[in-house]
């Protein structure tokens, strides 16, 4: 009978059955898998969780973002696509974490600690094998939103295919967001040349055929690398796939800067890490996107749509998607429809402008001939949004400002033939 009152006593004391989580045993493994990729130095986490006397220190702010679900800020709702290097907590890693606290925050065996890891510096993924950055400092207007191309050469002499893409913010306090573009047709630089400040103005687009309404020219030519925006993580694409660097062409980095509040001196940088093996399929970003937006002032649940449909001999698999809405944004969903079935592929329910990523799936997703990729967004255009930028409420539309709206997601594909 012992084991059985032993059981009952757990039951009705779970304190007992939490007293011995340690930081050195399991603290320091979830704060290092799930919270210390931003809560380092330099990086976007305004705070480092580098040791034991960090985590202590930031205890009581820890406890309550836990608590509320606000931190780890990892968007993606359970059960809709399954994406490689989730950081949000488990259940148990939760539990462990509030009743450490709860418990005193004991250190433990220091033997216990996990060996520690290598120091990354700036980029998250290790030194890349090509950096690229803008030759000056770069200070925007106060008070407006711009956007400012950079014209970046490469320097190869021979095309590459890409596995990941990183991008460092010069200036996090300014820069919106970012995308890199390629440009083979030399008119990014004749538009470099004509404007004396660094870069040119790129408000609409990047001044040159992107092909973003030519699919044929978006599969031969590729149009970009890949981009950033607050709270995205980098991560390689899987082993035999690759984004094509060809030797002729110039990295475009388009950066949004918000100036709002403040302005600053930008220079921005890219990181490019190579294939280590040989790629057997090139990745093309395409976007879905509903540029018909007309988001009624006082609207708290405004929808938006959007379809890609896959045509007979497009085939192609997703290997990521990067969702995309600015401050009205409240709910964003990619749907895949396959002969008549639907199934969410990824569903995001509580969108923050402040965190944002590319999602690449554990196992890429088919899409058929006939098939559809379906975009929903949904809007809060209220006086019960407290992220409404507009006071008085106005109308919102599609645009680049930082007070206007997008519904797009841009998805990495690999195409079945070819």
């Amino acid at each position: 009978m012992r084991p059985v009152v032993f059981c009952i006593a757990l039951a009705f004391a779970p304190g007992l059955a939490s007293a011995a989580v340690t930081y050195a045993k399991e603290i320091s493994r979830i704060v290092e898998s799930r919270c210390a990729q931003c809560h380092r130095p330099g990086d976007i986490g305004p705070m480092s969780f580098k040791n034991f006397d960090d985590v202590v220190n930031y205890a009581p702010d820890i406890k309550r973002v836990v608590e509320e679900g606000i931190m780890p800020p990892w968007k993606p709702s359970e059960g809709h696509g399954k994406f490689k290097g989730a950081f949000a907590l488990k259940p148990e890693e939760k539990a462990d974490l509030l009743s450490w606290i709860a418990n005193g925050m004991p250190m433990g065996d220091e033997a216990d600690l996990p060996p520690k890891t290598e120091e990354k510096g700036n980029w998250v993924l290790g030194e890349p094998d090509l950096i690229l950055k803008m030759e000056a400092g770069y200070v925007p207007a106060r008070g407006k939103d711009v956007y400012r191309c950079f014209v970046l050469p490469t320097g190869i002499d021979a095309d590459k295919f890409v596995s990941a893409v990183d991008i460092l913010p010069g200036n996090r306090k300014i820069v919106h967001h970012v995308i890199a573009y390629l440009d083979s047709s030399g008119v990014a630089e004749k538009l470099d040349a004509k404007d004396e400040e660094p870069g040119y103005d790129c408000y609409g687009g990047p001044g040159f055929d992107i092909g973003e309404t030519n699919l044929s020219s978006l599969i031969l030519n590729g149009f970009m690398l890949g981009g950033w925006a607050p709270g995205a993580r980098p991560d390689f694409l899987p082993e035999g796939i690759g984004m094509k660097l060809n030797k002729s062409a110039k990295v475009v980095m388009q950066v949004h800067y918000y100036t709002g509040l403040r302005t600053g001196e930008d220079q921005t940088s890219i990181g490019i890490y190579y294939n280590k093996t040989k790629a057997e399929k090139q990745l093309f970003y395409i976007p879905v996107v509903q540029t018909r937006l007309n988001i009624p002032a006082g609207d708290p649940a405004h929808v938006a749509t959007a379809e890609f449909p896959v045509m007979p001999f497009l085939e192609m698999q997703v290997v990521n998607v990067f969702p995309h809405m600015h401050l009205l944004g409240t709910k964003i969903e990619v749907e895949k429809q396959v002969r008549g079935e639907k199934g969410r592929m990824i569903l995001i329910d509580n969108w923050d402008f402040n965190w944002q990523g590319t999602y690449s799936f554990v196992e890429p997703v088919k899409m058929p001939a006939f098939s559809q990729l379906r975009l929903r967004c949904q809007f809060d255009n209220s006086v019960n949004n407290p992220r409404n930028p507009s006071n008085p409420l106005k109308n919102v539309k599609w645009g680049e400002g930082t007070e206007d709206e997008m519904c797009l997601a841009f998805v990495g594909v690999i195409f079945d033939r070819f």
